[in-house]
């Protein structure tokens, strides 16, 4: 009986373990540049907007505005995969300054793949855009109920598309993608043990817990508008973000107005 009740822990903290020990063969660079090459040239098919939208949904900014309106649908997984951040931050800072390792356009000729936007040459291990989706997914899905969590798959496969834009943009290997996803569970992981510990005021839609999340949508819509994220692809679809995100706030406005 114990061993049911605890079981689906034990698999919340394995799983990133046993994804990290499969994908061995990645992060170890076993034959690149060969995989990085194809996978970069099979992702041609799709124009290169469609892969730099992706990827600012790897992007903390991007990932606030697509999930602004949890402020007033579900505050409760808008602090889900916030609780995750301040660990993915740290495993992403962790990896980049320790191994410090090169990307791809340091070391292939840049004409035999797409590369898009700014020439990036170092801090390659881990891809921080994979680890921040994977992040957002995992802790989105832990803070499901388990019976809901077969409809919301999705937020899996919407992950390793964000790992893989990084790759089609030219910049990062594929190794770095699947160390990010694996750490990115493991900080949505954590970051679910630290949101089960959050009491109600968190949820008080007048409390200054969320009003303080108000003014960092208030933010985000500054930073959406003031230059292109990563890509100058982006710009319309930061627009377009921005918008979302002044739709929520005014939306938010009226429920406290409402409740006042």
């Amino acid at each position: 009986m114990a061993l049911n009740t605890f079981s689906p822990h034990w698999r919340r903290w394995l799983a990133p373990v046993a994804l990290l020990l499969l994908c061995a063969p990645l992060w170890l660079h076993w034959g690149e540049p060969g995989l990085f090459l194809a996978i970069n040239q099979a992702c041609l098919l799709l124009p290169a907007p469609v892969w730099t939208g992706l990827s600012l949904l790897g992007n903390a900014w991007g990932v606030l505005a697509v999930t602004s309106p949890l402020l007033v649908l579900a505050p409760r997984l808008l602090w889900a995969w916030l609780c995750a951040v301040p660990f993915a931050v740290l495993f992403a800072r962790l990896g980049k300054g320790l191994l410090d390792s090169p990307r791809p356009a340091a070391v292939i000729d840049n004409t035999l793949f797409r590369l898009v936007g700014e020439k990036l040459e170092v801090a390659s291990m881990p891809s921080g855009h994979t680890l921040t989706a994977f992040a957002v997914a995992s802790s989105l899905y832990f803070a499901l109920d388990a019976q809901r969590r077969g409809r919301f798959v999705w937020l899996w496969l919407l992950a390793a598309a964000v790992g893989l834009s990084r790759i089609a943009v030219g910049a990062h290997w594929p190794g770095d993608v699947a160390v990010g996803a694996c750490l990115g569970v493991l900080a949505g992981g954590l970051g679910h043990v630290l949101w089960r510990r959050l009491g109600p005021a968190f949820l008080v839609p007048q409390g200054w817990r969320l009003r303080s999340l108000a003014v960092l949508l208030m933010g985000t819509v500054y930073v959406l508008l003031d230059e292109p994220l990563d890509f100058a692809e982006n710009t319309v679809l930061q627009r377009v973000f921005a918008a979302l995100v002044v739709a929520v706030l005014l939306r938010y406005l009226q429920v406290l107005r409402a409740r006042a």
